[in-house]
């Protein structure tokens, strides 16, 4: 069965592509009511899950805080405001992090983020 292309997940998509950083479902939710002011959580929960099963988003998922969304993008990190809690994406990964690996084990993943204060924060 085509998934319907409907307004809500249109407006939804285009918020997370064009925020440029990681994004939660509250901020998704407000500046969402700026373009349809009818908007609901429930919708943005199920839109969020049909991209992410879609392979069009990715969770950002930082300890101790909410799960963000972003655009499917190759790896990279994040880096998170301590005083605005914003989250940034950095470009790139430090390769050099395999060396703090154990002889003979094998590393399939990993996530690093940065925590401090950002530009406008600082």
């Amino acid at each position: 069965m085509q998934e319907r292309n409907t307004k809500q997940k249109q407006v939804i998509a285009r918020l997370i592509l064009e925020a440029g950083h990681p994004v939660s479902v509250q901020e998704i939710l407000e500046v969402g009511r700026g373009h349809m002011s009818r908007l609901g959580i429930a919708t943005v929960y199920r839109t969020i899950k049909r991209l992410l099963d879609a392979g069009e988003l990715q969770a950002v998922v930082i300890p101790g805080d909410v799960v963000r969304y972003e655009a499917v993008m190759p790896h990279h990190h994040h880096f998170k405001c301590s005083r605005c809690d914003r989250v940034y994406d950095l470009d790139g990964c430090v390769k050099e992090l395999k060396s703090m690996v154990p002889k003979g084990f094998k590393v399939e993943n990993h996530e690093l983020t940065f925590y401090g204060c950002c530009r406008s924060c600082a």
